[in-house]
């Protein structure tokens, strides 16, 4: 952004103040950090294998799909 005079004028989420974290900040976070680690149990980590067994299937599906469809479009070129 430019001023009236071309000399760039910068604004920062601290808005002209020293940029530090709160005390409230702070709470926040470990709340949050704290909400996430109570979340990784034994469901989380079943849920994590559920969706990399699931992209694994995914993938070997859409390759069985495009495979059996060349084959039937070069089957039917032939015939």
């Amino acid at each position: 952004m430019l001023s009236h005079d071309h000399h760039p004028v910068w604004s920062t989420s601290s808005l002209g103040q020293e940029a530090d974290t709160s005390p409230m900040e702070l709470a926040a976070l470990s709340q949050h950090l704290g909400r996430c680690q109570r979340n990784q149990g034994r469901l989380f980590a079943l849920k994590c294998h559920g969706e990399t067994v699931g992209r694994f299937v995914a993938s070997r599906v859409v390759t069985t799909v495009v495979v059996t469809s060349a084959l039937v479009g070069a089957a039917a070129l032939l015939l």
